[in-house]
């Protein structure tokens, strides 16, 4: 069945079963492979993806329910050929990258808190990470990171 959304800004249809999940749309058919597949049973939050604007674990996510919605995935933040944003940016300076299984659903799940508040305080931040598990940081400077792109909006870092 075809299934008509926004991705990234751009419309977009695909042909699938309503059940099939966003995530294997998105890397198997439209080559997007940024979402990560991590547990599949929407617990670890490597797949997240916006869908209108709000967090979404993709692996859990039937590509029926992305019908007529838009979606951004964590190739929608930064231009190919331009600079990254400052979210991405920040998580490179502060160390907050490593393996990097996690990364695109942490970008994307503090995406979603920042355009709700553009200055969240730690507390706020590491709520909106609840979801995100990552194994190899320990967190403290995921948090470090989104922080200071708070204290450059206005917040205290």
């Amino acid at each position: 069945m075809p299934h008509a959304f926004t991705l990234n800004e751009r419309p977009v249809e695909v042909d699938a079963p309503d059940m099939t999940p966003l995530l294997s749309v998105l890397r198997s058919r439209l080559g997007l492979t940024g979402a990560k597949p991590g547990c599949a049973e929407g617990r670890c939050g490597a797949c997240t993806v916006l869908v209108d604007d709000r967090p979404a674990v993709s692996c859990l996510t039937p590509v029926a329910l992305a019908q007529g919605r838009a979606v951004r995935t964590v190739e929608g933040l930064a231009d190919p050929d331009g600079p990254l944003n400052p979210l991405q940016d920040a998580l490179l300076e502060h160390g907050g990258v490593q393996c990097g299984a996690c990364t695109p659903g942490i970008l994307m799940s503090l995406t979603a808190l920042f355009e709700r508040n553009a200055t969240p305080d730690e507390a706020a931040i590491k709520e909106s990470l609840a979801g995100n598990i990552c194994r190899c940081t320990g967190y403290h400077k995921i948090v470090e990171a989104a922080l200071a792109v708070a204290g450059a909006n206005g917040g205290r870092s």
